[in-house]
């Protein structure tokens, strides 16, 4: 079988490629990449079996590359390794993995032995394998009390991107006041909802930049996926404007 490593880190690609060796005696090739672009291009050009993916690279990250990946081949078996457990990662995740695929999602804190039953775990014994931190980051995202839904998120993303409620509720094809409706359980779980603190000078928060920033400091969003967002919002922008014109 042939591995496929995508790591930006050199020393880490090294490291990782001892524990393929040593782990797959099936393993008769290891091709490196050192970002998201190179690793699709890598898969286009060849027969590659299982991929080892960090999730935060230059050029393309892994979620990115990841999902373009799973788009062309829908079984590719994929191993995350990453530094990040925080929800915007983990919910990234999630969102691309295909109803059927086997895949891994291990903190780079592991030891070398927990990586090396990971890699046998999900190449070779159909095994998913997720950290146990990381499981519990999903199954709180997962909470209907205490998780968003992914019509939340989507809010919370297009808030954090400084989008107003009507230019939301275009780009979502929903009415202002689902977008209102969907800011308020936003900020009930998120805790910000204090339009109630004041002072002699005033509200002391502002309920959407204070969501913001609290869904920066809990980790549910950060720098790679508000780039994406940016992206989808930038193509929208200009479909939009073409069809006005």
């Amino acid at each position: 079988m042939n591995v496929l490593i995508a790591e930006d880190d050199a020393l880490h690609r090294a490291f990782l490629k001892s524990v393929v060796v040593n782990a797959l005696p099936e393993c008769s090739l290891v091709i490196e990449a050192e970002d998201g672009l190179t690793a699709i291009r890598a898969m286009q050009a060849e027969q590659i079996n299982g991929i080892i993916m960090d999730l935060q690279m230059p050029g393309a990250n892994g979620v990115d590359a990841a999902k373009q990946i799973w788009h062309e081949f829908p079984d590719m078996r994929i191993l995350f390794w990453s530094n990040y457990a925080d929800e915007a990662y983990v919910r990234g995740v999630s969102r691309i993995v295909p109803s059927s695929a086997v895949y891994g999602y291990l903190l780079k804190s592991a030891s070398e032995d927990r990586l090396a039953l990971a890699v046998r775990g999900v190449f070779i014994e159909d095994q998913c394998v997720v950290d146990r931190e990381v499981r519990g980051v999903q199954q709180r995202s997962e909470n209907v009390l205490e998780g968003l839904t992914d019509s939340e998120f989507e809010v919370l993303s297009d808030i954090a991107l400084g989008m107003t409620d009507k230019a939301i509720a275009a780009k979502r094809n929903i009415s202002t006041r689902a977008v209102q409706s969907r800011l308020k359980h936003l900020y009930e779980k998120l805790g910000t909802d204090q339009s109630d603190i004041g002072t002699s000078f005033g509200p002391v928060f502002n309920s959407r930049t204070r969501a913001v920033a609290v869904a920066m400091s809990r980790g549910l969003l950060n720098v790679d996926g508000l780039a994406t967002r940016q992206e989808e919002l930038d193509d929208w922008l200009a479909d939009s404007n073409q069809r006005k014109n």
